[in-house]
């Protein structure tokens, strides 16, 4: 039996509940779950890669599973893959729209590597509305983000909503 590999691909800027439901139900799928934490610059990130990959290994420490690393990366997500040993990537979907663009996504990485598959898992009835670019939005115009992210989060996006407006005034 061969040790399975799976990696979880994203900006995570910031992380929420719905990146941590696909973190624990991918984690039962694999025997190790690699995050992968990605810089993505047309994403205009809050936080610097380094803030990122700190707030992921804090939440992800709070769920208790030892196989799971966070990883930042700067590469093709299927080099990514590759260099890592992982079989799968997994991706959540909230819903149609997200299917098309994963969609598309997953038929270029197969071929640029069809040794990974890509595992789709819905999420959470309860969390599908929930993007970290909401979440960011609802945040600069002063609106509580407490139902979408953990409590420690919230706290770090606030604080870098006020640091950014007083950098504004």
């Amino acid at each position: 039996m061969t040790h399975r590999i799976g990696v979880y691909p994203g900006t995570f800027d910031p992380i929420t509940l719905g990146h941590m439901d696909i973190i624990r139900r991918g984690a039962k799928l694999v025997d190790e779950l690699i995050i992968g934490v990605t810089t993505n610059a047309s994403k205009s990130p809050m936080f610097a890669d380094e803030e990122r990959i700190a707030m992921v290994e804090r939440e992800v420490a709070t769920i208790g599973a030892g196989h799971i690393r966070v990883v930042g990366f700067n590469s093709l997500l299927m080099d990514f893959a590759e260099a890592h040993g992982a079989s799968t990537v997994i991706r959540g979907i909230r819903g149609v729209t997200d299917f098309e663009y994963e969609y598309q996504l997953t038929g270029m990485n197969r071929q640029l590597n069809d040794r990974v598959e890509t595992l789709f898992l819905m999420a959470d009835v309860s969390l599908q509305p929930i993007a970290s670019r909401l979440v960011k939005e609802i945040a600069m115009y002063g609106g509580e983000i407490g139902k979408f992210v953990t409590p420690a989060i919230r706290d770090e996006v606030v604080a870098r909503v006020q640091l950014l407006a007083s950098k504004a005034s």
